[in-house]
């Protein structure tokens, strides 16, 4: 299970710089400046939770049911966070208009509060961290 946490956790990483490179110097002659920003603001997020992933995938003091949890959460987070203010940034290049998917923003950071609160639930309750 770690090896799969950290392998996810630097795909995230990877992605995140090649997505910030791409919003910094390729976004800028095709959506305005509050875009940029948005995007921006998805690829901090992820780089956030891929580092949080790599923390996870070290950290030996959880057992694998509670890591798998947490995984879930963060995962799942910023795929519905970060990807939809991705897709949304960008509304203005497609056809489709991905205001219509705007609902999984705020359920993706809802999902990232709780991947936070349960590793911060596990490591209250834990009698020792290894």
């Amino acid at each position: 299970m770690n090896r799969t946490i950290l392998l996810t956790g630097t795909l995230l990483g990877l992605l995140a710089i090649g997505l910030g490179a791409f919003g910094a110097h390729g976004l800028e002659k095709l959506v305005d400046a509050e875009a940029i920003d948005t995007f921006e603001t998805g690829v901090k997020y992820q780089m956030y939770h891929a580092l949080f992933l790599l923390f996870l995938g070290m950290w030996g003091g959880l057992s694998v049911k509670p890591k798998k949890y947490i995984y879930g959460l963060v995962v799942a987070g910023v795929v519905l966070f970060s990807f939809s203010i991705y897709l949304l940034a960008l509304n203005s290049l497609t056809a489709f208009d991905f205001k219509i998917i705007g609902f999984l923003t705020p359920i993706g950071g809802v999902l990232l509060i709780f991947g936070w609160i349960s590793l911060g639930y596990h490591i209250l309750t834990k009698k020792t961290l290894n």
